[in-house]
């Protein structure tokens, strides 16, 4: 008998299904692999980090190193101009008498000569050499020659005084050339450095610092300074004592020592010795976590928090607290690190 055959687009039971599911099946299976490959390369990657307080502030001082000597350096070229444009202002007054006496002293040994060998003597001339009574022509013109000299030997003074200023406002005047070239060009230096220090000001993070016992401050606050400021505001409530630097007890500098301890940056026990070891701030650009000096001898300081707030140790009886810069004059601030 004939053996039955099935139909060329049927499938024996038990077989895969159609090409097609076999294509979707494996496109699928390609995807999946190829997004697992992607996500473990998103792990791999490291994640890009903004810069820190800290970072761009060392970016800064590198800005300020290049910037210093080439605002000194102006300085300098911008002084030495100053005084080479009023040397070379003072010589043209003196150079313009001489210059006048020169034209002066040409114009009479031309009109001098002009006058004998062309015209004859003139009257003062004739009379000259009839009060000389000279013998003959020879000696007149001897005379004449003698007063001729006399007016080139003036003459030569005249211009060598006058040659001398005019060399050294020659020099003056190149030298003057130079230097405002040199002056411009560091002016521009300075510039570009200085816009590159605002860039990089302007790219300061702003960061929230939330403290239980201080106000919540939004501003730049570096990592040392934002351990300093938890560290102080959660000394709040604890007592003055004179000479202690915690942990439970503060004087002012005592506390301002003990936070920025936490931060691992050493303060020493003494108001007037912190003023020295920080770098000076003006008030204008004050920083939460800078410190705030008071009075002329420096004998208080507190912990600024920014919006005229400072946590600090007031004195005996006062335990430490948040007040205002306000309430006693401000001496100045400083940045520790």
């Amino acid at each position: 008998m004939p053996v039955a055959t099935m139909p060329p687009h049927r499938h024996a039971p038990g077989r895969s299904a159609r090409p097609g599911g076999l294509r979707r099946a494996a496109h699928r299976l390609l995807t999946l692999v190829a997004a697992a490959i992607v996500g473990a390369g998103a792990l791999a990657a490291p994640a890009y980090a903004e810069p820190s307080v800290d970072e761009i502030e060392a970016a800064i001082d590198k800005k300020w190193e290049q910037l210093e000597p080439t605002i000194e350096q102006y300085n300098k070229v911008r002084a030495q101009l100053k005084v080479n444009r009023k040397k070379s202002a003072d010589l043209q007054k003196k150079i313009q008498p001489l210059a006048l006496e020169t034209e002066l002293a040409m114009d009479r040994v031309g009109d001098l000569a002009s006058r004998y060998y062309i015209s004859g003597p003139s009257q003062e001339i004739g009379a000259l050499l009839v009060s000389a009574k000279p013998d003959t022509l020879t000696e007149q013109l001897t005379l004449l020659d003698r007063l001729a000299a006399n007016e080139r030997r003036q003459l030569e003074g005249v211009t060598k005084v006058r040659e001398k200023y005019d060399a050294e406002k020659q020099r003056l005047d190149a030298l003057i050339v130079a230097q405002t070239k040199q002056q411009n060009d560091l002016a521009a230096k300075k510039k570009q450095i200085d816009a590159d220090i605002k860039k990089l000001e302007a790219s300061m993070p702003v960061t929230t610092v939330k403290t239980e016992n201080c106000p919540t401050i939004n501003g730049v606050v570096s990592e040392a300074a934002r351990t300093a400021i938890r560290t102080a505001c959660a000394q709040v409530g604890d007592p003055y004592v004179w000479g202690a630097t915690g942990p439970n007890s503060f004087d002012c500098s005592g506390l301002t020592q003990y936070a920025y301890k936490a931060a691992g940056i050493h303060l020493t026990h003494f108001t007037g010795a912190q003023w020295n070891e920080g770098k000076a701030i003006p008030r204008s650009e004050a920083r939460p976590g800078d410190l705030v000096f008071f009075f002329s001898d420096l004998h208080h300081v507190g912990l600024y928090l920014g919006n005229d707030k400072m946590v600090h140790a007031p004195r005996a009886g006062k335990p430490v607290n948040v007040s205002s810069i306000n309430t006693m004059p401000v001496a100045g601030f400083r940045r520790p690190g």
